[in-house]
């Protein structure tokens, strides 16, 4: 059996202003599909992910038994009424039985395409509150697949408990012996301890640990059968012995005093008492024990002869762990056969290497999954994006805003341009991801969904004409229409240059050549430096660079002539003043473009009214959601 589907109204965020009071069943503020095996939750902060571990966990309860409640915060935007629904499938014969008088049962197409009645388990856990108290009413889950539903009993509630690691985990302090101990809170809960409180084989080892206590005290050896001798020792005797007679001056001779471990004989308090630690490391670092926390926190995932639900939530499974460590993990939670698991993290490099399919992007009001048949993504696609979709492409699941770019020069270019504009890319949460070629459709798909709701995240793609000026003409409306179709479908929005490249846009512009020029000579005295050239021969090109305005106070050629005549020097065709012949670097040349950008180089007004490079203007104010007029 595994947790299948979740439907919420007004908890947290997932609820609709003007239905805090009634809720309408038929259309919850969220419904999520779960896949049988490794579910991960991504997205930015705040984007709801939390909120879905919380409902299923306020609703199943966890296995170490924590104290968990409905609160005046989870009900959204102050509403009456909150409630929760959890759907189970894939239920074993042996996993029905558990549940038999709330089943309900629904038709399934097996892989032959015929019908077949399958059981389902239907929860509903609905809370009210008295608004003018602010009292939470008194709740408890149902179970059905009428209106009505029958309160569950003790016995099948067992059966749902999961497995739960909170966020933020404090590993050293969880491990250590205390009242309470989340140690012991996991051992209590498993089979091996749970319903021999007071008859467990550790509670008559600590009972003859404990008279062998007494006896050291009383001056007496006690045996393993409980037989006694007198003790070669009787330092201990002694000192009980001098504060007996010390109490007896006190108080009277009838008080007598008891050294023991314990005065209670049950487990609970033994575990209470033991610490769980690595075998010859005297000092391992968080990650380390993060690592022997996990592995003790997924115990009841692997119980044996189990016939409930085995659904661990992990929350920030990155937690103090390296990536290399974080995958090791999944990779070991993969081998947990049986078990579902529903993670959420925060991090770039689990959102990379887990399978696409396993996904599921928080964002907005809503959330959406990327498995099969709900983004725009083909078979191949899907695995194209398991090959290329590394950690630095992965944070576009965490951003408010997303430019997607083919090349190195885009991506370093238009955070300085964006900057330049007041639109910092890095405070409006929008991130650039360089697909490194021209594969905008496999990228821009993951954010196009099969049904509503649509992804609202604003996607640009930013990519070249790629037509020879010569060749423009009617063509080059044709094409830019023709690319605008091919990726454009919300939320996905294309930006096209109105010339060949990007490069080429800007040395058609009259206001930014110049600057875009020298960055041309400052990315060549590089190549140069690179290449070894004397202090001397460099001294020429730092003489071109200070004195730009010369060369070019001396043109008088036409835009397009202009622009050719620098692009033909990055292109290698043509020497770069007089100075050298060869192929520059578009990467160093936006790389120096935009360190003189970030410098004022250029006019905030210059930049925004440049008809050559607006496609770019256009697609950053679209990501950072900033109108264009």
């Amino acid at each position: 059996m595994y947790l299948s589907n979740i439907k919420l109204w007004n908890f947290r965020k997932y609820g609709r202003a003007g239905q805090e009071s009634t809720l309408d069943l038929r259309n919850p503020h969220l419904s999520l599909d779960f896949s049988n095996g490794l579910n991960v939750l991504i997205g930015e902060n705040d984007s709801g992910k939390s909120a879905i571990i919380d409902a299923i966990k306020l609703t199943l309860k966890t296995q170490s038994y924590e104290w968990l409640r409905i609160e005046r915060e989870d009900f959204f935007n102050d509403s009456a009424k909150l409630r929760i629904e959890l759907e189970f499938d894939g239920f074993k014969d042996i996993e029905a039985k558990n549940f038999t008088k709330w089943l309900g049962w629904k038709e399934k197409t097996t892989e032959t395409g015929s019908k077949e009645k399958v059981p389902y388990l239907r929860l509903v856990y609905e809370v009210q509150r008295k608004l003018e108290e602010g009292r939470i009413l008194p709740s408890d889950v149902r179970a059905g697949v009428d209106d009505e539903c029958y309160l569950l009993d003790a016995g099948a509630k067992e059966y749902l408990k999961v497995t739960y690691l909170k966020p933020l985990r404090d590993a050293e302090s969880d491990l250590t012996p205390k009242r309470n101990s989340r140690l012991s809170q996991i051992l209590a809960s498993h089979e091996a301890f749970k319903g021999k409180e007071t008859t467990h084989f550790l509670v008559r080892l600590f009972e003859r640990f404990n008279d062998s206590i007494l006896g050291y005290f009383e001056g007496v050896d006690v045996g393993t059968d409980g037989s006694e001798a007198p003790s070669q020792d009787q330092e201990g005797k002694k000192l009980k012995d001098k504060v007996d007679s010390l109490l007896s001056e006190m108080y009277d001779e009838s008080k007598e005093s008891n050294f023991d471990v314990t005065s209670k004989k049950e487990v609970k308090e033994i575990l209470e008492k033991l610490e769980l630690s690595l075998k010859n490391d005297l000092n391992p670092g968080l990650g380390t024990l993060n690592r022997l926390f996990v592995s003790s926190e997924l115990l009841h995932l692997e119980k044996k002869d189990w016939t409930g639900l085995r659904l661990g939530l992990i929350e920030e499974l990155e937690a103090h762990l390296h990536p290399q460590a974080q995958m090791r993990i999944i990779a070991a939670l993969r081998e947990i056969s049986g078990t579902q698991l529903i993670l959420t993290t925060h991090s770039p490099n689990i959102g990379s290497k887990v399978k696409l399919k396993e996904l599921i992007l928080c964002s907005g009001d809503n959330v959406f999954p990327m498995k099969d048949g709900c983004t725009r993504l083909k078979s191949p696609d899907y695995t194209f994006l398991e090959r290329f979709l590394d950690a630095t492409k992965a944070n576009l699941f965490f951003a408010k805003g997303v430019i997607l770019v083919e090349g190195w020069a885009e991506e370093i270019l238009i955070p300085a341009l964006a900057k330049a504009i007041d639109c910092d890319l890095t405070k409006k949460g929008v991130s650039v991801v360089n697909v490194g070629n021209l594969a905008f459709l496999r990228y821009s798909s993951i954010f196009q969904r099969q049904a509503p709701p649509p992804m609202e995240m604003p996607v640009a793609v930013v990519t070249d004409l790629d037509i020879m000026p010569e060749d423009e003409g009617a063509d080059a409306e044709s094409k830019t229409t023709t690319k605008k179709a091919k990726y454009d479908g919300v939320p996905v929005k294309t930006f096209v240059s109105p010339h060949w490249t990007l490069e080429y846009c800007i040395a058609r512009s009259t206001k930014l050549r110049r600057t875009f020029y020298k960055a041309i000579l400052e990315a060549l005295r590089e190549k140069k430096e690179d290449e070894g050239m004397s202090e001397t021969g460099l001294a020429e090109y730092v003489t071109a660079i200070t004195n730009i305005d010369v060369h070019f106070n001396g043109w008088s050629k036409s835009e397009a002539e202009i622009a050719s005549s620098i692009y033909s020097q990055i292109l290698g065709e043509a020497k770069v003043l007089e100075l050298a012949r060869g192929k520059i670097s578009k990467t160093i040349i936006a790389q120096h473009f935009a360190k003189l950008l970030d410098e004022g180089a250029v006019a905030k007004t210059d930049i925004e009214t440049d008809t050559n490079i607006s496609y770019l203007i256009d697609a950053i104010k679209y990501a950072c959601r900033v109108s264009s007029h």
